[in-house]
């Protein structure tokens, strides 16, 4: 960092640098281009992020992040809560939203089941979803349980764990279908994704 720099920028730096998808080149060139653009991009920042910080917060039901608690979601008497979908963190929620698609109700668990970061069931929210799933008292009893995890190891781990928790509740527990994307092309998809699109095929 150049001796011209004072702390106040290096701290700037030092915090975007810590980003995800960003280190310290990135971090420079965004807190170059914040400091430039001052009134267009930094103390609007600033303001939004002090909100933020003060009034988001976790859903006290399904772990979205929300003003509001319960959130938005879980608030919405137009949704179905007898669906609820399994999501790892709040970016794929977000993802599922917008495509509009789904009409149930969701539980982010807050990452996922890893041996090798250490990273149990106690580390996630499982308990509160097995308790969401086998509440038979609640207003709308759970009928289906859709895990929308990653296709990865960890991934897979976490679906068996649940799918094997909630076996004895007499939820249905279904996941996401994997394979040929709408629009793709079979000569640019990895084996991986040809080998699921054939396992998960149905009639024409």
């Amino acid at each position: 960092m150049p001796a011209s720099a004072g702390p106040e920028i290096e701290r700037l730096i030092a915090l975007l640098a810590k980003l995800p998808g960003m280190g310290p080149r990135s971090g420079r060139r965004a807190a170059l281009a914040l400091l430039k653009r001052r009134d267009q991009l930094l103390l609007p920042l600033a303001q939004a992020m002090g909100e933020a910080a003060e009034r988001v917060r976790a859903c006290r039901v399904c772990g979205a992040l929300d003003t509001t608690d319960p959130c938005a979601v879980c608030s919405d008497r137009s949704r179905d809560g007898g669906l609820i979908c399994v999501v790892e963190e709040v970016g794929a929620l977000w993802a599922m939203e917008r495509g509009g698609a789904f009409r149930g109700r969701y539980h982010v668990l807050g990452g996922l089941l890893s041996a090798l970061d250490g990273r149990g069931p106690d580390a996630l929210r499982i308990g509160e979803l097995i308790h969401r799933a086998e509440d038979k008292a609640a207003a709308e009893p759970v009928r289906e349980v859709i895990l929308a995890l990653p296709a990865t190891v960890d991934g897979q781990t976490t679906a068996h764990y649940i799918a094997e928790r909630l076996a004895a509740s007499g939820v249905a527990v279904t996941m996401l279908a994997r394979g040929v994307p709408v629009g793709g092309e079979l000569d640019w998809l990895d084996d991986g994704t040809i080998a699921q699109a054939l396992r998960a095929r149905r009639p024409a």
